[in-house]
């Protein structure tokens, strides 16, 4: 294994009894020290069943993972020690208090006390739990459940962390916040990232590289930047004050999926056409009073790739 390898996956497969197919299909990638990797997928694409055998909560069909050059589950207790787990949809004993869950952690992870105290006042603070440190978690909001796991799984200082959509249910100024504070941390003290969000602007800003399933293969490994360049389509918004049937009857016309806001009107094109669009509005004498145009987003991608197609109208 790479010596700048923290995991290396190899030929990962998962085939339930009750399926035709495998869930994950001979998936294989690494993860650099101090990269914050991306994982993006559908809806059963199967990134919840390959975070899991990462875990080593469910066992592979096929295949092989290693973290720090150590075979995962012949090393699986030592191995964890050095890593860090949070997800939206996981959950703690709810009659313990924050503090309490945080402390049986701490203490299992091995901290000493003064240590442990100090890094709960520490991440109580950045994740903005103080005044919730005595309440039970069942008591707590879903977004506040998602901070303390967040404080979890950095209290021991892992060497790489796990992220399933840990942003999902925080509020926008909360999840901007814990993108901040994962990026601080990762520059601190390179720490290693695997990610998964549905937010593709989240994914653009906090990950190096992204890898993408669809129905359990992977079929795309590259930057961000990159993967959005794969799509040939822009997004043209008009601003108009003239009303918007004529640009609706040229878009439905060329098959065009467009939508409406207020008194902008956007159509989506492919960006070597977009000369063609703005010569064919002229010579139908469609004005407008302002254009701006969008390259193509990872988002874009992700629809591209889901077979997902935006509606022809949204008023």
């Amino acid at each position: 294994m790479n010596n700048d390898l923290v995991l290396q996956i190899n030929n990962l497969s998962k085939t339930f009894n009750n399926q035709p197919r495998p869930a994950v299909n001979n998936v294989s990638f690494g993860l650099h020290r101090g990269e914050i990797l991306g994982l993006l997928g559908p809806n059963g694409a199967g990134k919840t069943t390959t975070i899991q055998m990462m875990l080593g909560t469910l066992a592979p069909s096929h295949g092989s993972i290693q973290y720090f050059g150590q075979d995962f589950f012949k090393n699986r207790s030592t191995i964890l020690e050095r890593v860090g787990f949070a997800s939206t949809y996981a959950s703690m004993p709810e009659h313990l208090s924050v503090t309490e869950n945080l402390t049986v952690h701490g203490y299992l992870q091995g901290l000493t006390k003064t240590v442990l105290l100090e890094r709960l006042d520490y991440y109580l603070n950045i994740f903005k739990l103080n005044e919730k440190r005595r309440s039970p978690f069942g008591y707590l909001s879903a977004g506040q459940k998602t901070r303390v796991l967040l404080a979890k799984a950095f209290l021991h200082n892992p060497e790489i962390i796990l992220l399933d959509e840990p942003t999902a249910a925080l509020d926008p100024d909360i999840a901007a916040q814990i993108r901040s504070f994962i990026l601080d941390e990762q520059k601190k003290r390179n720490l290693t990232l695997f990610f998964t969000s549905h937010n593709m602007d989240e994914i653009a800003y906090l990950c190096d590289r992204v890898l993408v399933l669809k129905d359990g293969s992977l079929i795309a490994d590259d930057s961000p930047k990159k993967l959005a360049a794969s799509v040939s389509k822009a997004h043209v918004h008009l601003a108009t004050q003239d009303g918007f049937e004529g640009l609706k009857t040229y878009a439905e016309s060329k098959n065009l999926s467009f939508s409406i806001r207020e008194n902008i009107f956007s159509v989506t094109v492919d960006e070597h056409e977009i000369a063609t669009l703005l010569i064919d509005l002229a010579a139908r004498q469609i004005t407008y009073t302002n254009i701006s145009i969008d390259k193509p987003t990872l988002e874009d991608y992700f629809l591209q790739i889901a077979g997902i197609s935006p509606s022809k109208e949204n008023i």
